[in-house]
């Protein structure tokens, strides 16, 4: 992972990122580059950002480092970093990127646990929920065919939880257990949230924290999380973004700051 070589500990507390000539940079725009760096070496993909701070980072990403990413408007158009078409992509393309694996989603996530399983669907016993959120819509699919990133823009313990109450997005412990044709294509790249950035670089790929955003301490982290991380023992901050990339951010992915809706700083 890209990240800045100022190690926090448990009780850190660092402002915004050294030695890349940016000043002020938001805890909102630490996420923004967070969820660009989830496509860097995708190459030709269609990148499906799911918020505002995962659609900032996948415009950056193809500005910037990876310039092979298709984008969509979310219909039926593939579209540049302005938003203009670039080309004509009806249901049936969409479909046949999905299961042929060229697509990579960062979706949302209610609940995630340990394992990377994600719940949309709802909260509660299947059964008789306490809550009915959105269904399991494609997460399946998506978790088994393509790599799947996920955005968290809060961070709590009722989001990171042990056990997801309905499985959607499928994590790497379901995946083994349902065998090599689960495991085949199935890649969680990494989880981030307003605190951190996480992936599941272990031996039994349980999630790891794997960077901090600067502001933020391990401790926060570990007391936001309802399992237990595995955290190294020096934990990088996440990187900053260069001055040109903090130009972009403001100026031409996200002029209109809708990042700092989801993200407080």
């Amino acid at each position: 992972m890209n990240a800045s070589s100022t190690t926090p500990n448990a009780n850190a507390g660092a402002g915004a990122g050294t030695g890349t000539g940016t000043e002020n940079v938001t805890r909102a725009e630490y996420c923004v580059i967070a969820c660009a760096e989830a496509w860097r070496g995708d190459g030709e993909i269609l990148a499906s950002p799911m918020g505002a701070v995962p659609s900032a980072g996948a415009r950056l990403a193809r500005l910037t480092f990876a310039p092979d990413l298709l984008l969509t408007d979310g219909e039926a158009t593939l579209v540049g970093p302005d938003g203009e078409a670039e080309g004509w992509l009806p249901y049936r393309r969409h479909l046949a990127l999905v299961t042929g694996g060229r697509r990579h989603v960062m979706m949302g996530a209610s609940q995630i646990d340990r394992f990377g399983n994600q719940n949309i669907s709802c909260i509660g016993d299947w059964e008789q929920p306490s809550r009915q959120l959105l269904g399991v819509r494609g997460a399946p699919v998506n978790t088994l065919n393509n790599p799947v990133s996920y955005w968290i823009p809060r961070h709590s313990p009722r989001v990171f939880v042990e056990r997801v109450d309905m499985i959607c997005g499928v994590g790497h412990d379901s995946a083994r257990a349902a065998g090599p044709s689960a495991t085949r294509f199935h890649r969680i790249p990494r989880v981030v949230s307003d605190l951190g950035v996480f992936d599941f670089a272990t031996p039994d790929r349980s999630m790891r924290l794997a960077s901090v955003h600067p502001g933020v301490t391990v401790d926060q982290v570990r007391e936001a999380t309802g399992f237990t991380l595995t955290v190294p023992a020096d934990v990088p901050y996440t990187r900053a973004p260069t001055a040109a990339e903090l130009t972009l951010i403001r100026e031409v992915v996200d002029p209109a700051r809708t990042r700092d809706r989801e993200v407080r700083s």
